[in-house]
Protein backbone atom coordinates (compact mmCIF):
# COMPACT_ATOMS: atom_id res chain seq x y z
CA UNK A 1 0.00 0.00 0.00
CA UNK A 2 1.51 3.16 -0.81
CA UNK A 3 1.69 5.74 2.06
CA UNK A 4 2.67 8.66 0.52
CA UNK A 5 0.23 11.26 0.25
CA UNK A 6 -0.88 12.81 -2.92
CA UNK A 7 1.18 16.07 -4.43
CA UNK A 8 -0.07 19.58 -2.94
CA UNK A 9 -1.05 22.19 -5.17
CA UNK A 10 -1.33 25.52 -4.57
CA UNK A 11 -3.86 27.94 -6.40
CA UNK A 12 -3.75 31.76 -6.51
CA UNK A 13 -6.51 34.13 -6.75
CA UNK A 14 -7.88 37.22 -6.27
CA UNK A 15 -9.18 37.82 -2.87
CA UNK A 16 -9.45 37.77 -0.11
CA UNK A 17 -12.33 35.51 0.79
CA UNK A 18 -15.77 35.83 -0.68
CA UNK A 19 -14.52 37.57 -4.21
CA UNK A 20 -15.84 36.28 -7.17
CA UNK A 21 -12.46 34.95 -8.26
CA UNK A 22 -12.91 33.07 -5.09
CA UNK A 23 -16.78 31.41 -6.20
CA UNK A 24 -14.39 30.54 -9.73
CA UNK A 25 -12.19 28.50 -7.84
CA UNK A 26 -14.41 26.66 -5.76
CA UNK A 27 -15.64 25.12 -9.14
CA UNK A 28 -12.22 23.32 -10.15
CA UNK A 29 -12.60 19.97 -8.58
CA UNK A 30 -8.68 19.75 -8.27
CA UNK A 31 -8.61 22.62 -6.27
CA UNK A 32 -10.24 21.26 -3.77
CA UNK A 33 -8.70 20.63 -0.78
CA UNK A 34 -5.75 22.08 -2.39
CA UNK A 35 -4.24 25.58 -0.40
CA UNK A 36 -5.99 28.72 -2.07
CA UNK A 37 -3.12 31.92 -1.93
CA UNK A 38 -5.10 34.96 -1.81
CA UNK A 39 -3.29 38.03 -3.87
CA UNK A 40 -4.07 41.40 -4.87
CA UNK A 41 -4.43 41.54 -8.39
CA UNK A 42 -3.67 39.72 -11.49
CA UNK A 43 -0.37 40.35 -12.30
CA UNK A 44 0.92 38.98 -8.62
CA UNK A 45 -1.21 35.89 -9.34
CA UNK A 46 0.52 35.26 -12.63
CA UNK A 47 3.81 35.86 -11.22
CA UNK A 48 2.99 33.39 -8.47
CA UNK A 49 2.34 30.70 -10.91
CA UNK A 50 5.71 31.97 -13.53
CA UNK A 51 7.91 31.79 -10.25
CA UNK A 52 6.27 28.66 -9.40
CA UNK A 53 4.76 29.55 -6.14
CA UNK A 54 1.55 28.68 -7.61
CA UNK A 55 0.70 25.72 -9.52
CA UNK A 56 -2.06 27.80 -11.37
CA UNK A 57 -4.13 31.06 -10.80
CA UNK A 58 -7.97 31.70 -11.53
CA UNK A 59 -7.93 35.34 -13.11
CA UNK A 60 -11.27 37.03 -14.91
CA UNK A 61 -10.96 37.17 -18.51
CA UNK A 62 -14.15 38.87 -19.86
CA UNK A 63 -17.53 40.13 -18.63
CA UNK A 64 -20.78 40.12 -20.22
CA UNK A 65 -21.53 43.28 -19.47
CA UNK A 66 -18.37 45.22 -19.95
CA UNK A 67 -16.36 42.50 -22.43
CA UNK A 68 -12.55 41.54 -22.07
CA UNK A 69 -10.80 42.45 -18.87
CA UNK A 70 -7.86 44.64 -20.19
CA UNK A 71 -4.92 44.32 -17.83
CA UNK A 72 -5.31 40.45 -17.67
CA UNK A 73 -5.27 40.30 -21.84
CA UNK A 74 -2.18 42.49 -21.69
CA UNK A 75 -1.17 40.22 -19.32
CA UNK A 76 -1.66 36.97 -21.12
CA UNK A 77 -0.35 38.71 -24.52
CA UNK A 78 2.97 40.06 -22.78
CA UNK A 79 4.19 37.13 -20.18
CA UNK A 80 5.46 34.33 -21.90
CA UNK A 81 5.60 30.78 -20.48
CA UNK A 82 1.13 30.44 -19.09
CA UNK A 83 -1.14 28.24 -20.42
CA UNK A 84 -5.15 28.63 -20.00
CA UNK A 85 -5.96 25.12 -19.20
CA UNK A 86 -9.97 25.63 -18.07
CA UNK A 87 -12.38 28.52 -17.99
CA UNK A 88 -15.45 29.18 -15.62
CA UNK A 89 -18.55 30.75 -15.57
CA UNK A 90 -19.63 32.86 -12.35
CA UNK A 91 -23.41 34.78 -12.04
CA UNK A 92 -22.83 38.02 -11.38
CA UNK A 93 -25.00 40.01 -8.58
CA UNK A 94 -24.28 42.95 -6.21
CA UNK A 95 -25.78 44.12 -2.44
CA UNK A 96 -24.50 47.79 -1.32
CA UNK A 97 -23.07 47.29 2.40
CA UNK A 98 -22.22 49.63 5.00
CA UNK A 99 -21.60 49.99 8.94
CA UNK A 100 -24.55 48.96 11.13
CA UNK A 101 -26.85 51.88 11.77
CA UNK A 102 -26.35 53.05 8.31
CA UNK A 103 -29.23 54.01 6.43
CA UNK A 104 -29.23 54.47 2.40
CA UNK A 105 -30.16 58.16 2.77
CA UNK A 106 -26.91 58.66 4.61
CA UNK A 107 -24.75 57.43 1.88
CA UNK A 108 -23.04 60.03 -0.35
CA UNK A 109 -19.62 57.91 -0.56
CA UNK A 110 -19.54 55.10 -1.95
CA UNK A 111 -16.38 52.53 -2.31
CA UNK A 112 -16.54 49.75 -5.59
CA UNK A 113 -14.12 47.95 -7.80
CA UNK A 114 -14.11 49.75 -11.21
CA UNK A 115 -16.32 47.06 -13.08
CA UNK A 116 -18.90 46.64 -10.19
CA UNK A 117 -19.43 50.23 -10.42
CA UNK A 118 -19.85 49.82 -14.12
CA UNK A 119 -22.51 46.94 -13.35
CA UNK A 120 -24.23 48.89 -10.91
CA UNK A 121 -24.35 52.66 -12.98
CA UNK A 122 -27.78 53.27 -13.47
CA UNK A 123 -29.32 52.04 -10.12
CA UNK A 124 -26.57 54.03 -8.33
CA UNK A 125 -27.65 57.43 -10.14
CA UNK A 126 -31.30 56.57 -9.69
CA UNK A 127 -30.68 55.81 -5.61
CA UNK A 128 -28.13 58.02 -5.17
CA UNK A 129 -27.36 60.90 -7.37
CA UNK A 130 -25.36 63.16 -5.16
CA UNK A 131 -22.98 60.14 -4.48
CA UNK A 132 -19.23 60.01 -5.71
CA UNK A 133 -17.08 56.91 -6.27
CA UNK A 134 -14.21 55.68 -4.28
CA UNK A 135 -12.26 52.79 -6.34
CA UNK A 136 -11.18 49.77 -4.76
CA UNK A 137 -8.63 46.68 -5.58
CA UNK A 138 -11.78 44.48 -5.31
CA UNK A 139 -15.24 43.41 -4.45
CA UNK A 140 -14.63 42.31 -1.11
CA UNK A 141 -11.63 44.87 -0.07
CA UNK A 142 -14.21 47.34 -0.74
CA UNK A 143 -16.58 46.31 1.87
CA UNK A 144 -13.65 45.46 4.12
CA UNK A 145 -12.12 48.89 4.07
CA UNK A 146 -15.30 50.53 5.76
CA UNK A 147 -14.06 48.11 9.38
CA UNK A 148 -10.71 48.76 9.06
CA UNK A 149 -10.70 52.67 8.81
CA UNK A 150 -8.77 52.64 5.58
CA UNK A 151 -11.86 54.12 3.60
CA UNK A 152 -13.74 57.01 4.08
CA UNK A 153 -17.12 55.80 2.08
CA UNK A 154 -20.16 55.58 3.94
CA UNK A 155 -21.14 51.95 1.42
CA UNK A 156 -19.63 49.77 -0.62
CA UNK A 157 -20.75 47.51 -3.30
CA UNK A 158 -20.02 44.09 -2.83
CA UNK A 159 -20.79 40.22 -3.25
CA UNK A 160 -23.81 39.08 -1.67
CA UNK A 161 -22.45 36.85 0.50
CA UNK A 162 -19.83 39.46 2.01
CA UNK A 163 -21.93 39.10 5.35
CA UNK A 164 -20.69 36.00 6.14
CA UNK A 165 -17.04 37.52 6.45
CA UNK A 166 -17.87 40.84 7.80
CA UNK A 167 -20.13 42.96 10.30
CA UNK A 168 -21.93 44.41 7.81
CA UNK A 169 -25.84 45.23 7.07
CA UNK A 170 -27.22 44.99 3.56
CA UNK A 171 -28.90 48.32 2.54
CA UNK A 172 -29.59 47.14 -1.12
CA UNK A 173 -29.98 44.06 -3.12
CA UNK A 174 -29.77 43.01 -6.31
CA UNK A 175 -28.41 46.37 -7.56
CA UNK A 176 -26.68 45.41 -10.65
CA UNK A 177 -28.06 46.74 -13.67
CA UNK A 178 -28.20 43.76 -15.58
CA UNK A 179 -29.54 40.82 -13.53
CA UNK A 180 -27.94 38.02 -16.33
CA UNK A 181 -24.37 39.78 -15.61
CA UNK A 182 -22.21 36.86 -15.97
CA UNK A 183 -18.13 36.83 -15.57
CA UNK A 184 -16.08 34.59 -17.29
CA UNK A 185 -12.75 33.21 -15.35
CA UNK A 186 -9.64 31.20 -16.73
CA UNK A 187 -7.49 29.23 -14.96
CA UNK A 188 -4.13 29.61 -15.99
CA UNK A 189 -0.63 27.44 -15.61
CA UNK A 190 2.34 27.12 -16.62
CA UNK A 191 2.67 26.04 -20.34
CA UNK A 192 1.66 22.55 -20.13
CA UNK A 193 -0.17 20.20 -23.19
CA UNK A 194 -3.50 21.49 -23.90
CA UNK A 195 -6.20 19.56 -22.17
CA UNK A 196 -7.45 16.16 -24.22
CA UNK A 197 -10.44 17.39 -26.41
CA UNK A 198 -13.57 16.92 -25.47
CA UNK A 199 -15.97 18.21 -28.35
CA UNK A 200 -17.00 21.35 -26.48
CA UNK A 201 -13.86 23.11 -26.84
CA UNK A 202 -12.23 26.83 -26.94
CA UNK A 203 -9.38 27.88 -28.09
CA UNK A 204 -8.02 31.59 -27.25
CA UNK A 205 -4.84 33.55 -28.92
CA UNK A 206 -3.75 36.49 -29.09
CA UNK A 207 -2.32 38.26 -33.13
CA UNK A 208 -1.04 41.21 -34.38
CA UNK A 209 -1.40 42.01 -37.32
CA UNK A 210 1.21 42.48 -40.17
CA UNK A 211 0.70 46.01 -41.27
CA UNK A 212 -2.00 48.42 -40.55
CA UNK A 213 -3.60 48.72 -44.10
CA UNK A 214 -6.75 48.03 -45.87
CA UNK A 215 -8.22 44.70 -45.61
CA UNK A 216 -5.80 43.30 -42.97
CA UNK A 217 -7.90 42.62 -40.30
CA UNK A 218 -10.70 40.93 -42.58
CA UNK A 219 -7.50 38.61 -43.90
CA UNK A 220 -6.47 37.47 -40.42
CA UNK A 221 -10.56 36.70 -39.61
CA UNK A 222 -9.98 34.87 -43.59
CA UNK A 223 -7.69 32.50 -41.60
CA UNK A 224 -10.63 31.08 -39.89
CA UNK A 225 -13.64 31.88 -41.69
CA UNK A 226 -12.74 29.90 -44.91
CA UNK A 227 -12.11 26.92 -42.15
CA UNK A 228 -15.51 27.00 -40.54
CA UNK A 229 -14.21 28.07 -37.61
CA UNK A 230 -16.93 30.42 -35.49
CA UNK A 231 -15.37 33.19 -33.29
CA UNK A 232 -16.86 33.51 -29.83
CA UNK A 233 -14.54 36.54 -29.21
CA UNK A 234 -12.64 39.01 -30.96
CA UNK A 235 -11.06 42.27 -29.48
CA UNK A 236 -8.12 44.69 -30.21
CA UNK A 237 -6.20 45.81 -27.05
CA UNK A 238 -3.37 48.85 -27.90
CA UNK A 239 0.51 47.23 -28.69
CA UNK A 240 1.62 50.29 -26.99
CA UNK A 241 4.61 50.63 -29.30
CA UNK A 242 2.78 53.40 -31.47
CA UNK A 243 -0.19 54.71 -31.86
CA UNK A 244 -2.51 52.36 -34.70
CA UNK A 245 -0.80 49.82 -33.22
CA UNK A 246 -3.02 47.11 -32.22
CA UNK A 247 -3.21 43.11 -31.19
CA UNK A 248 -6.10 40.92 -31.42
CA UNK A 249 -7.57 39.23 -28.65
CA UNK A 250 -8.95 35.83 -30.25
CA UNK A 251 -11.87 32.73 -28.88
CA UNK A 252 -12.11 30.79 -31.66
CA UNK A 253 -14.31 27.30 -31.18
CA UNK A 254 -12.62 24.17 -31.25
CA UNK A 255 -9.76 22.49 -29.91
CA UNK A 256 -6.16 22.73 -31.14
CA UNK A 257 -6.09 19.15 -32.06
CA UNK A 258 -9.20 19.38 -34.68
CA UNK A 259 -7.81 19.42 -38.13
CA UNK A 260 -9.84 22.56 -39.16
CA UNK A 261 -8.02 24.63 -35.56
CA UNK A 262 -4.56 23.51 -36.50
CA UNK A 263 -4.85 24.24 -40.16
CA UNK A 264 -6.09 28.02 -38.96
CA UNK A 265 -3.17 28.38 -36.84
CA UNK A 266 -0.61 27.28 -39.04
CA UNK A 267 -2.18 30.24 -41.93
CA UNK A 268 -2.12 32.71 -38.22
CA UNK A 269 1.67 31.59 -37.89
CA UNK A 270 2.53 33.11 -41.72
CA UNK A 271 0.57 35.75 -41.38
CA UNK A 272 0.99 37.47 -38.15
CA UNK A 273 4.60 38.93 -37.04
CA UNK A 274 3.80 37.68 -33.52
CA UNK A 275 0.87 35.04 -32.50
CA UNK A 276 0.49 34.43 -29.05
CA UNK A 277 -1.14 30.45 -28.28
CA UNK A 278 -2.93 30.31 -24.79
CA UNK A 279 -4.50 27.43 -24.80
CA UNK A 280 -7.05 24.84 -25.97
CA UNK A 281 -9.53 23.97 -23.22
CA UNK A 282 -12.77 22.75 -22.62
CA UNK A 283 -15.95 24.97 -22.74
CA UNK A 284 -17.49 26.26 -19.03
CA UNK A 285 -21.03 25.58 -20.85
CA UNK A 286 -19.86 22.41 -22.29
CA UNK A 287 -21.98 23.32 -25.52
CA UNK A 288 -20.69 20.74 -28.91
CA UNK A 289 -18.80 22.73 -31.28
CA UNK A 290 -20.73 22.16 -34.61
CA UNK A 291 -19.40 23.00 -38.03
CA UNK A 292 -20.35 21.86 -41.57
CA UNK A 293 -19.09 18.70 -42.70
CA UNK A 294 -17.03 20.03 -45.47
CA UNK A 295 -14.77 21.17 -42.84
CA UNK A 296 -14.71 17.59 -40.78
CA UNK A 297 -11.24 16.12 -39.92
CA UNK A 298 -11.68 13.34 -42.69
CA UNK A 299 -11.72 15.86 -45.50
CA UNK A 300 -8.47 18.17 -44.16
CA UNK A 301 -7.08 14.31 -43.83
CA UNK A 302 -7.87 13.38 -47.39
CA UNK A 303 -6.18 16.49 -48.55
CA UNK A 304 -3.20 16.74 -47.03
CA UNK A 305 -2.68 12.77 -48.02
CA UNK A 306 -3.42 13.61 -51.79
CA UNK A 307 -0.89 16.33 -51.83
CA UNK A 308 1.34 13.60 -50.22
CA UNK A 309 0.71 11.64 -53.26
CA UNK A 310 1.06 13.46 -55.46
CA UNK A 311 4.49 14.57 -54.40
CA UNK A 312 5.25 10.94 -54.20
CA UNK A 313 4.77 10.32 -57.74
CA UNK A 314 1.47 9.31 -57.24
CA UNK A 315 -0.99 9.87 -59.94
CA UNK A 316 -4.19 12.40 -59.50
CA UNK A 317 -7.29 9.69 -57.85
CA UNK A 318 -9.64 9.05 -60.44
CA UNK A 319 -13.73 10.06 -58.93
CA UNK A 320 -15.41 6.71 -58.99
Amino acid sequence: MNSESPERRTYSYLGPAGTFTEAALAQVAEARGQEWRSVHNVGQALDDVLEGRSTAAMIAIENSIEGGVSNAQDALATLPGLRIIGEYLVPVNFVLVARPGTKLEDVRVVNAHPVAYAQCYRWLNEELPTHVHVPALSNVASAASLLDGTSEADAAIAPPGIVAHYDLEVLASEIGDNANAVTRFVLVSRTAPSPEPTGADKTSLIAELPEDGSGALLSLLEQFSTRGINLSLIESRPIGDELGRYRFVIDADGHVADERMADALLGLRRFSPNLVFLGSYPRADRTIVTYEQRYSDEIFVEAREWLQGLLGGEPNAVEA
